[in-house]
């Protein structure tokens, strides 16, 4: 209610068929657990016929219907971005590319609480001493590597999640679908995502190096084709069909289980000799997440106050006036995803920019001011991060690259040698991480770590 226009609602459609779990009215159960937490009751189970106007190119054999229940979807990236708009308007700020080298103590005693952090610029290289009153780890996969600095064992168990990016034209849904994996019975689902197809997840645990970018193997990616094959046969997709691939770490607090998929979501509070470190969790609770560490260090705050739990979340987006450039839906949008900032997003429109890129609901304004306001360091942060040009469009959008240049060169400040190695850079990431495997590498292996087993 809050942040429409970036937090959506999203149908998600689940199959019924003969002799598949979870069977008719286990599910209708659950999903009366759902709408009595979510405050309302909706109709949820569809006749087979009915059900194939909401998902027309799923599996029908043995199909004897299907629910449907209500959730959301977001752009994760975004969210972030316009969390951090809200913080600077409150007076917070915020440095991209610093790295925490060393936590620093008080009276410089090994055995002193925590009261500030040594920097390292990774674009200078310089280091910076910063004090404060109090120190909170946020840093998701990578809090063990800051709070095991004062020693202590390891909490964490990093689990990889990899997803597929398909075009819309060749996956074509309405209705997010779920469904379970034949080989494991793992949810996967395939929903529409920023005007592609979103394809996860898997759930593994991420053995690599936590500072190399995350990337899918060719087992995770063979896998999550399994599942669209077993519930898409008729549209007959291939490795071929994928535009691009991404994986994310969650930080999962570790009990100890043998499946991954079996650890438990929840967020995790620890003080650490005056350590503050907040891990775990979902997206979905990240308010509930923050305002418990908040009372955390409530205690060693000038006043001591806990933050109130039922504040506004966001600050009110700016009025767009009608535009005949822009549809009630890409307007929504810019208003959910700047905010108070839309109308000047939309004023710093050139000639031709508040059109949408072909295969994205991405405006052409939208790399515009993410150059000049959004810190951009490097081209990866502007085609990954700040937009996603890179996961909706086959190839990184290689072909869009001379007029991304055109508009973003100059905002950036980059010389042409600059642009030039950006370029290289970031296609050799691209090709590295976030290209499909080839074909012939999907199936190198079995995904028998993912999932339950």
């Amino acid at each position: 209610q809050q942040a429409q226009g970036l937090v959506d609602p999203q149908s998600f459609a689940f199959a019924d068929y003969r002799g598949r779990p979870p069977g008719r009215w286990l599910f209708q159960l659950g999903l009366a657990v759902y709408d009595r937490m979510a405050g309302h009751r909706a109709r949820h189970h569809y006749g087979a016929d009915e059900f194939l106007l909401l998902a027309p190119h799923i599996a029908r054999a043995d199909l004897q219907g299907g629910m449907c229940y209500l959730d959301a979807k977001t752009d994760d990236a975004r969210l972030v971005l316009r969390v951090l708009q809200e913080a600077r308007s409150l007076g917070g700020v915020a440095i991209n590319y610093l790295r925490v080298q060393q936590l620093l103590r008080a009276d410089d005693r090994a055995d002193g609480d925590v009261n500030g952090v040594r920097v390292v610029d990774a674009v200078s290289g310089e280091t910076h001493a910063v004090r404060a009153r109090v120190v909170i780890n946020a840093t998701g996969a990578w809090a063990d590597g800051v709070r095991q600095q004062q020693g202590g064992p390891a909490r964490l168990r990093p689990l990889r999640g990899s997803h597929l990016v398909l075009p819309a034209w060749r996956l074509p849904v309405a209705q997010a679908v779920s469904l379970m994996h034949p080989k494991d019975g793992r949810p996967v689902f395939v929903f529409p995502w920023e005007g592609a197809t979103l394809v996860g997840t898997t759930d593994i645990d991420h053995r690599a190096d936590l500072q190399q970018e995350a990337a899918i193997t060719a087992a995770e990616a063979g896998y999550l084709m399994d599942a669209l094959q077993f519930q898409f046969p008729q549209l007959q997709l291939t490795p071929d069909d994928v535009i691009a691939t991404y994986a994310g770490v969650r930080p999962v607090v570790d009990t100890g289980k043998a499946d991954p998929s079996q650890e438990g979501r929840d967020h995790a509070v620890w003080m650490e000799q005056g350590l503050l470190t907040v891990t775990g969790g979902k997206l979905t609770t990240f308010r509930l997440i923050a305002l418990d560490a908040l009372r955390h260090v409530a205690p060693r705050m000038p006043h001591g106050q806990e933050p109130p739990p039922d504040g506004p979340l966001l600050a009110p987006a700016s009025a767009l006036p009608p535009h005949r450039g822009l549809g009630t839906s890409q307007r929504q949008r810019l208003q959910g995803h700047y905010g108070p900032l839309a109308a000047r997003v939309v004023s710093a429109a050139q000639a031709g920019e508040l059109q949408a890129i072909p295969g994205t609901q991405t405006l052409w304004v939208e790399l515009r001011w993410a150059a000049r306001m959004e810190g951009v360091v490097h081209l990866e942060d502007l085609l990954l991060r700040r937009t996603r040009l890179g996961l909706l469009l086959r190839g990184g959008g290689a072909e869009w690259l001379p007029r991304i240049r055109a508009m973003c060169q100059g905002e950036l400040g980059w010389s042409d040698a600059r642009w030039q190695q950006e370029v290289t850079d970031y296609q050799t990431l691209w090709r590295s991480h976030y290209s499909p495997p080839q074909a012939s590498e999907y199936h190198a292996s079995e995904p028998s770590d993912t999932g339950s087993t």
